[in-house]
């Protein structure tokens, strides 16, 4: 249970009607995820934009390890957790609060709803580390805007020195995420069929399962803010490829004056053919690479390589992915089995099936 009560650990003089506390950043795709979320639900919330470490630090609080954002505090009996994983705390909110759900009522679609915010945070974001840090442009504009997210009064001197201090660590990191000069034109590939989806979908619906959004939708989102309003070259991408895109994310941003139905959830049998469509793209990209990471976690080894839309691709392991896919295979065992059945139908021929396996 969420149970706040953060006037008890943080300053008396924050209101206290504030039920959710976020630390996080405007560059975030996570942040912006969470953030868009809460307003869409009306669950009262609070934001402070900075490092989390500075302010956990002031409030006594441990950080989570690792440190990523936005970092979420949570009361857990008399003491505050600091917590960091978005889709975790979504379902924890679906159990705390029970209004304006953003997990359609439909079971085989809840999982599909599931996959596809997975694809989100684990695969779009790659789009997105790319495109920052690959091009001059769009790392020129990242040394600009990123020291400024951190600290608007920086001069003009600490600003240059920190974009650059910025860079520097980012872009060496790039392999880390599988961005290099050989897999460069395939994550673009990605990210241009994914924009002509979602054109597509868009031309007959206004979320991804009818007229009301899900977490999916929100995951995406957060990716798209940067891919779609601060990375010069992705957005530029965007408003040759689907500017139903570009004008989404600005509707998404606040959903809050949204009044949603039960009807507006889509049923699995009426589900768009386009859906189809989006989930090959998830079984070309997203599922060699969560299966070639988990085969790593599994063998003990630091990196991997697999095949990826027919490119040869390399990273550093992670284990949070690995537990994201067992979250995913979960996620399908907890179904009955009529409910498995309809969900392998709707995998079929997508290459996703393969994760239940």
């Amino acid at each position: 249970m969420l149970g706040f009560r953060y006037e008890e650990v943080i300053s008396s003089e924050m209101n206290q009607d504030h039920l959710i506390k976020l630390i996080g950043s405007s560059g975030s795709p996570y942040t912006r995820k969470m953030i868009a979320l809460l307003r869409y639900r009306r669950i009262p919330y609070s934001v402070i934009w900075g490092d989390p470490r500075t302010y956990l630090k002031e409030l006594g609080i441990d950080p989570p390890k690792p440190v990523l954002l936005p970092v979420c505090l949570l009361q857990e009996g008399e003491n505050v957790k600091a917590v960091c994983d978005s889709t975790p705390i979504i379902r924890s909110l679906e159990s705390e609060f029970q209004t304006r759900s953003v997990i359609p009522h439909d079971p085989v679609l809840a999982f599909i709803n599931y996959l596809l915010e997975d694809f989100a945070d684990e695969w779009i974001t790659k789009y997105m580390f790319h495109y920052r840090w690959h091009f001059d442009d769009d790392i020129e504009n990242a040394e600009k805007i990123l020291p400024l997210w951190h600290q608007i009064n920086l001069n003009d001197e600490l600003r240059q020195n920190f974009g650059k201090q910025i860079s520097a660590i980012q872009i060496n990191r790039l392999w880390v995420v599988g961005s290099n000069e050989q897999t460069a034109s395939m994550i673009e590939s990605s990210y241009i069929r994914f924009l002509s989806i979602l054109e597509s979908h868009l031309s007959d619906y206004k979320y991804l399962f009818g007229s009301r959004p899900s977490s999916a939708d929100f995951a995406f989102y957060g990716q798209l803010t940067q891919l779609t309003k601060v990375d010069p070259t992705p957005r530029t991408l965007a408003e040759q490829h689907s500017s139903r895109t570009i004008a989404w994310v600005d509707i998404i941003e606040d959903l809050s004056g949204l009044e949603p139905h039960k009807e507006d959830w889509l049923g699995i049998e009426n589900a768009p053919s386009l859906l189809k469509e989006l989930l090959c793209e998830v079984g070309k990209t997203y599922v060699p690479a969560m299966l070639a990471n988990a085969r790593a976690i599994r063998a003990g080894e630091d990196t991997w390589t697999t095949e990826i839309d027919k490119t040869d691709w390399t990273q550093k392991t992670f284990s949070y992915q690995a537990k994201c896919l067992k979250w995913l295979q979960e996620e399908f065992q907890n179904l009955d089995q009529e409910s498995q059945f309809k969900v392998l139908e709707c995998l079929h021929g997508t290459g996703c099936d393969e994760l239940i396996d």
